[in-house]
């Protein structure tokens, strides 16, 4: 079956399985789950298996892509749960599907995720981020495959906000996912680098939804 995709979550322990090792972890899921995955032709084949979009160890994720293709017939209502059995904790197939859409169609990622601050009063540390990342541009250094390199990543961000809650602050934000994308953890960066009084003592992120150019769900 050609043009297959599914989608899955990564959460709990399982963030910290890097990108290489999920992708091994989801062949050995496939043979153990009794699906035979087709292999690329030529001198080094390789199952056809693909990740949409990597995600960075240590982030979690609730609607992970990836497209496959399986050597002969399979119930699509069936794989999900057949897959999940015999995966790690952590990680779970939420739906399988007939791929419609090319991955580059997926333009933006709406993420969760939390700041938080041992010693700073949450409220007014969500006030401040508010006025930080209402500015028209935040240029950073970042790493890029020419070395470090100045980088504005305002126009990479289509939303953001903050609410306090605790001893943290909840950040809800739609960032782009490709062309150019945008880890999250360069918002907490951003923090580091321009503002280190807002930077939190810890941050982590969640992707929640993909999204195309629109802004409309992806699938």
């Amino acid at each position: 079956m050609d043009k297959l995709r599914l989608r899955f979550t990564k959460t709990g322990r399982a963030v910290y399985i890097s990108h290489l090792d999920l992708m091994h972890t989801m062949q050995r899921a496939f043979s153990r789950a009794g699906y035979a995955l087709k292999y690329s032709e030529g001198f080094n084949p390789h199952p056809q298996i693909s990740i949409a979009l990597p995600l960075s160890v240590g982030a979690a994720s609730l609607c992970e892509i990836m497209d496959f293709k399986l050597c002969g017939e399979a119930d699509l209502a069936q794989l999900p749960a057949r897959l999940s059995a015999v995966l790690p904790e952590g990680i779970e197939v939420i739906e399988a599907y007939e791929q419609q859409r090319k991955p580059a169609e997926i333009k933006w990622l709406e993420i969760g995720g939390l700041f938080e601050y041992d010693e700073r009063d949450a409220a007014q540390m969500a006030a401040e981020l508010e006025r930080f990342f209402a500015q028209e541009e935040i240029v950073i250094s970042k790493k890029t495959k020419r070395g470090m390199g100045d980088t504005d990543i305002r126009p990479a961000i289509r939303s953001i906000g903050f609410e306090a809650q605790d001893s943290a602050v909840k950040v809800s934000a739609v960032i782009s996912a490709q062309e150019p994308t945008l880890n999250p953890e360069l918002l907490a960066d951003a923090l580091r680098q321009k503002k280190p009084a807002l930077a939190p003592d810890f941050a982590r992120f969640t992707r929640l939804e993909t999204l195309d150019k629109n802004g409309e769900i992806y699938r």
